[in-house]
């Protein structure tokens, strides 16, 4: 039973946190009074890396309680439940460290300069938008796979 509740909340409370930190809480740390980019950034490097950590928990939870029911997760919804899974990886393992050594590069070069370091900072780089993109699939992912587990379990 416990199996089985793991699996079908785990993507919401997943889904939930992508959409209050990355949706949410990221871009209005920006318009804040006095937020610099550069502690924007600072700041963001650490809640992303905490955020990933959560993530990998939960993705342990939601892999242990899938092999506890596997009578439930069907080819598509397997499918949909490895995309989060992948993301996370290609995150943490791939983008994360990229963006986290540039940012902290610009951080610091922010620090002791001044002038156009700042507007050069904010222009978007592949893996920024890759990373973007990897949190949009995840957001779209999760809450599917919970109402497929969701209609699986009601079946």
């Amino acid at each position: 039973m416990l199996a089985l509740v793991v699996l079908v909340i785990v993507p919401f409370v997943w889904f939930g946190m992508i959409f209050a930190i990355s949706f949410i809480e990221t871009p209005l740390k920006f318009k804040a009074p006095g937020m610099t980019h550069a502690l924007g950034v600072g700041i963001g490097r650490l809640v992303f890396k905490v955020l990933n950590l959560v993530e990998a928990l939960l993705a342990v939870a939601m892999v242990g309680a899938w092999t506890q029911r596997q009578d439930l997760v069907t080819l598509p919804i397997g499918i949909i439940l490895a995309l989060p899974l992948i993301a996370l990886a290609l995150q943490a393992l791939v983008l994360r460290p990229a963006m986290s050594a540039r940012t902290k590069a610009l951080s610091d070069t922010a620090l002791t300069h001044s002038g156009g370091t700042a507007v050069k900072a904010k222009v978007a780089t592949i893996t920024h938008i890759t990373y973007i993109a990897s949190e949009l699939l995840k957001a779209i992912a999760l809450p599917l796979a919970g109402v497929l587990l969701l209609l699986a379990v009601a079946a």
